[in-house]
């Protein structure tokens, strides 16, 4: 056995033994369903959403439903535009149920929680914690569910913690959101999930 392939071998043993798995293989949409009329594809590794020319609002979910987990990924705006990481959500056609964690571009509460179709903000980050946003870089961004409770940090930094009674309650998966509008191009990559 060549020794690259061990090494791989042994990383896939260590990842799957603290229960961590990639929701994204970096080849194709498996395990995830496209809502809507936007783009949704992969390229050189990437999973890439990108507006469509009816420039509507889109959703990309996975096909298994998680409780309480970290999820962490990197996402990289390559154009002006709003996306968003929704948890505990289910989609209808392009109505989502559930919460977004904001993926946004300057001033506009990246690492913040909105309830679509329900009661809004539920909570923006300090203004001042803007700056941890890199706007057309790669950015890291983590998530905490347990209960009710929920955490964000974008590049290591804490954005949010809510302790929501509702929130404790939702059932669904996660979705990666593209706004209406059009004009948007949002990159992802090492998009992992531990259940806890």
């Amino acid at each position: 056995m060549k020794k690259n392939v061990l090494w791989a071998c042994v990383a896939l043993f260590a990842l799957n033994a603290y229960g961590q798995k990639s929701l994204f293989n970096g080849e194709n949409l498996e395990g995830w369903t496209i809502n809507g009329t936007e783009k949704w594809y992969v390229e050189d590794g990437l999973l890439i959403c990108e507006s469509g020319p009816d420039q509507e609002y889109g959703y990309l979910s996975t096909d298994e439903f998680y409780k309480d987990f970290v999820l962490t990924l990197e996402f990289k705006q390559e154009a002006d535009g709003n996306s968003g990481v929704f948890f505990r959500s289910t989609v209808d056609g392009t109505i989502v149920s559930g919460w977004q964690v904001e993926v946004a571009p300057p001033n506009l509460h990246t690492g913040g929680v909105y309830e679509s179709y329900g009661r809004g903000w539920l909570i923006k980050p300090d203004p001042k914690k803007d700056k941890h946003l890199k706007m057309g870089d790669w950015n890291s961004m983590k998530i905490k569910v347990k209960g009710n409770k929920v955490t964000t940090y974008l590049n290591g930094h804490k954005m949010i913690h809510l302790d929501d009674e509702k929130i404790g309650k939702g059932e669904g998966g996660i979705a990666l959101q593209i706004h209406s509008g059009g004009g948007i191009k949002v990159k992802w990559r090492n998009i992992e999930l531990k259940e806890l």
